[in-house]
C-alpha cells in the first residue's frame, strides 16, 4: 500500500461516518467515500495541507450532490441498515447505526439537502461555518441559518418560515408599526418571548445588548427605526439601515408562524462585509 492509500485508509472510518449521517444509507455512504478516493487519486496530494479536512469537504460535496439527486427523483431514504458483502462486519454496521439512530435519520431525511449538510457537519463534526459555506455555496451567515433551521426540526421546535413573500410581509408590517408607534400592531407581530441581541458595535451605537419579551421590544422600537427598510440578508428577509448605499446596521430576523421570534442587530463592519444584503 502506497503512502497516499495508507493516509486515506486512516480517514476512511471517519469519512464513512460523515457520509452515513448525511445519506442514511451505508451503501450510499461507501459510494461517496469511494468517489472521494477517486478524486484524491487524481489530485496532487502534496498541495493539500490538511488531507483529513480536504477529504471531509469532498465527501460532503459528493453527499450534497447525491441528496439533491435523490430529492429530484423524490426517492425515499434508504433503510438505515443495509446488508453488504463488502468486508464490513455485522458488528461494525450495528455500531455505526447505533451511533446515529434510525429515528434521527428519519428526521434528517426531512431536511433540505443544504440544511442537512450544514447541520451534520457543524453539529456532529464541529466543522466551521466558513468551511461549510464553501460546500453549500452560501455565505457563512447563511450556512449558520441553515444549521439553525435544521436544528429546530431535529429538536421538534417550530421551524422558521421559509417563504420569502411571507417573511417580507411580516417585516414590512413590523417596520410600518414601528414607524407609526403602533404598539398593538407591534405586539401582534412579535412572539411573546422574542429575543433581541446586539453585537458590540450596535451596543456602542446605542442599542441594548439584549432584550427579551414582546412588550420590552415594542416599547423600544415604537416610533423609531424610521430609516430601516426591508432587505434580504443571506436569502432571508430582515431589515437594514443603509447610508450612501452601505448598510450600517442589519436587523437579522427569525420568523416563525408569522411572528418575529428573534432579532440580531449586526453593526460590526467585518460582520457586515460577510453578509449578502440585497433589496427585498
Amino acid at each position: 500500500m502506497d503512502d497516499l492509500a495508507r493516509r486515506f485508509e486512516q480517514d476512511r472510518a471517519h469519512l464513512r461516518s460523515v457520509a452515513y449521517r448525511m445519506l442514511g444509507s451505508q451503501s450510499d455512504a461507501d459510494d461517496a467515500v469511494q468517489e472521494a478516493w477517486l478524486r484524491l487519486s487524481k489530485t496532487d496530494a502534496s498541495t493539500v495541507e490538511n488531507l483529513g479536512g480536504w477529504l471531509t469537504t469532498v465527501v460532503a460535496r459528493v453527499c450534497l450532490d447525491m441528496l439533491r439527486s435523490r430529492t429530484r427523483r423524490e426517492a425515499p431514504m434508504p433503510a438505515p441498515l443495509v446488508e453488504r458483502s463488502d468486508g464490513t462486519t455485522p458488528e461494525s454496521r450495528a455500531l455505526l447505526a447505533d451511533s446515529v439512530g434510525a429515528a434521527l435519520l428519519v428526521v434528517l431525511d426531512m431536511l433540505e439537502p443544504a440544511e442537512r449538510i450544514a447541520f451534520v457537519l457543524h453539529d456532529m463534526f464541529a466543522v466551521p461555518f466558513d468551511e461549510i459555506a464553501n460546500i453549500v455555496d452560501r455565505t457563512p451567515a447563511a450556512a449558520r441559518k441553515l444549521a439553525s433551521r435544521a436544528r429546530r426540526r431535529v429538536q421538534g421546535a417550530p421551524v422558521p418560515d421559509g417563504e420569502v413573500a411571507r417573511q417580507r410581509e411580516v417585516v414590512t408590517a413590523f417596520l410600518a408599526a414601528a414607524h407609526a408607534g403602533d404598539f398593538s400592531a407591534l405586539l401582534a407581530l412579535l412572539d411573546p418571548d422574542v429575543r433581541v441581541r446586539a453585537d458590540r458595535a450596535a451596543v456602542a451605537a446605542g442599542a441594548a445588548g439584549e432584550l427579551r419579551g414582546a412588550v420590552a421590544l415594542a416599547n423600544t422600537v415604537a416610533g423609531r427605526a424610521r430609516a430601516a427598510r426591508p432587505v434580504l440578508v443571506d436569502g432571508f428577509v430582515g431589515a437594514a439601515w443603509i447610508v450612501d448605499g452601505s448598510p450600517k446596521i442589519v436587523f437579522d430576523m427569525t420568523i416563525v408562524d408569522g411572528k418575529i421570534v428573534e432579532i440580531e442587530l449586526i453593526a460590526e463592519p467585518e460582520r457586515l462585509d460577510r453578509l449578502e444584503i440585497v433589496d427585498a
